[in-house]
């Protein structure tokens, strides 16, 4: 049996992005996926998210979203693929909201181009938005739209590129600790010395197994594309990626990019669901919230979506990454609760799970990303 230097487990944008900085770096890697590539059955899919540099208080991500433009660039060289659209990002909420003075300070503490918008010049620059007059909007120049889709697949493309071996439509069964670790799938039996695992929502059913037990909670999110009345209103040169965070608000939007004359907007929160029957979970709630919201707050769209698509968040309760080895056997990575944020972060992810793996000192403190902080005892659970 051969012996791999890594094998990383699930292929979604933080494995993917792990597995081509090893073999980038000259690693035997194999990376697999359980289900035949590529699907819509994760966190990965679809065809944009946002990205911007504002953190807050977690600083930490902050400083790695700075190197995270950097690396995107250089795997859009790589590639041959566009993967950015920079149209900017719109945050909006009253002056005294945590999430809009944490994104002004942060914008400003890292020097990011950006503007501080009072109501009525909300008002003038986007005439789509029927905001609230005690609001306030922070635009972040160096924000805008990431092309999922497209990324995944260019990591993919240069992993394989880079001489790693992918297998989809193969699930994991079992993993064997030990100096080196064994990986049984439903295809077949392979050894490594290192092992990541990126496996999004299956991290509630797979780190268990390894008596690793931290309160993961997976989400439905309810990805909900509504049809301009005014074709062309919200285009990417007129309306920017966008945020509206409020005691009761947590709603994101992205321009109309994906289905000609659509805008994706959705509540940033959703029911819990197993990922294995993520169908079953009662989104009515959330449709009719959305429904209020976009008939208030955005009455140049239709009130009604057109289309409903969904997604899965991993969250922690405190919102913030797993970024680990194994308590026990040090040769397991484990990338996991990435919360819905992690996607733009992938690149830098990717270089830090695999510098672990390469017994490298990571490039970032990953000190608020330990998972000594989520285990529970079995008491607990």
């Amino acid at each position: 049996m051969a012996l791999y230097d890594a094998v990383v487990v699930g292929a979604g944008i933080e494995g993917s992005a792990t597995a081509y900085n090893l073999a980038k770096n000259g690693q035997r890697t194999l990376l697999l996926e359980q289900f035949p590539l590529p699907h819509s059955r994760g966190s990965s899919h679809g065809q944009s998210r946002i990205t911007r540099v504002a953190y807050g208080k977690d600083d930490h991500y902050a400083n790695m979203m700075k190197e995270g433009g950097k690396l995107w660039r250089e795997l859009e060289r790589e590639s041959g693929t566009s993967l950015f659209l920079n149209c900017g990002c719109l945050a909006v909420g009253t002056p005294d909201n945590p999430f809009i003075k944490g994104t002004i300070s942060s914008l400003a503490r890292h020097r990011v181009n950006h503007d501080v918008l009072s109501y009525k010049n909300l008002q003038n620059r986007y005439p789509m938005l029927s905001l609230p007059p005690d609001h306030v909007g922070v635009l972040d120049y160096s924000g805008g739209v990431l092309m999922a889709d497209k990324a995944l697949q260019a990591f993919q493309k240069m992993y394989v590129r880079y001489g790693g071996e992918l297998r989809d439509g193969e699930k994991v069964i079992n993993i064997i600790p030990g100096s080196d670790v064994t990986i049984i799938t439903s295809k077949g039996q392979y050894k490594a010395r290192k092992l990541v695992l990126t496996v999004g929502p299956w991290a509630t059913k797979l780190l268990p197994q390894l008596g690793i037990h931290i309160p993961l909670k997976v989400v439905l999110i309810s990805v909900l594309y509504w049809k301009e009345k005014t074709a062309g209103e919200f285009s990417s040169d007129r309306f920017p990626a966008f945020i509206h965070d409020g005691e009761d608000i947590h709603v994101y939007a992205l321009p109309s990019l994906e289905y000609p004359g659509h805008v994706k907007v959705c509540l940033h929160v959703g029911p819990v669901t197993n990922p294995d029957s993520r169908d079953k979970a009662d989104t009515r709630e959330v449709i009719t919230e959305m429904q209020q919201y976009v008939s208030k707050y955005m009455p140049s769209l239709k009130s009604t979506p057109s289309i409903i698509e969904t997604c899965m968040y991993t969250n922690t309760p405190d919102k913030q990454f797993v970024l680990d080895h194994h308590p026990a056997w040090k040769n397991i990575i484990i990338g996991a609760g990435f919360s819905g944020h992690g996607f733009k972060l992938s690149p830098v992810v990717g270089k830090v799970l695999s510098e672990m793996v390469m017994d490298k000192s990571p490039s970032y403190d990953l000190a608020p990303c330990q998972i000594d902080r989520l285990i529970q005892p079995k008491s607990q659970l």
